[in-house]
């Protein structure tokens, strides 16, 4: 018999999701980023819903939800590990780069595709690597 494929939601216990959320809305917080484009990183969610998760009222959040804001602690982490000002590193997503066509970081991440963000963390663990 095969195993059935693990979900995030299968991974990542129900009551633990309020704990992701927490973190991602202080990731936010940190680089300085708006109720807007917090919300676009998160997949768009009803506003309603965002502003119940933004509050720490989350029950379950949808495997997609789930992803997205692992992409971005894995660019926050990295971006902490390249960078040895805490400042600079929070800075980054900020600034335009030429490796998103003179975008910001910020910009690719919130053009509404999870493969936006799966971009953005390829490119910072790329630049990680040396340091890993």
């Amino acid at each position: 018999m095969t195993a059935k494929p693990q979900t995030l939601q299968d991974i990542i216990p129900s009551d633990r999701h309020g704990l992701a959320l927490e973190g991602f809305f202080r990731i936010m917080a940190r680089w300085g980023i708006g109720n807007g484009d917090a919300r676009r990183i998160l997949g768009n969610p009803a506003e309603r819903t965002f502003f119940q998760w933004k509050s720490g009222k989350a029950a379950r959040v949808p495997d997609d939800t789930l992803r997205r804001i692992g992409y971005v602690a894995g660019i926050w982490k990295a971006l902490q590990i390249v960078y040895s000002d805490a400042a600079l590193a929070d800075g980054w997503v900020l600034r335009p780069n030429r490796a998103f066509a003179g975008q910001t970081p910020l910009a690719r991440m919130t053009a509404g595709d999870v493969t936006d963000l799966a971009a953005v963390r390829a490119y910072v663990d790329a630049a990680r690597a040396p340091w890993s």
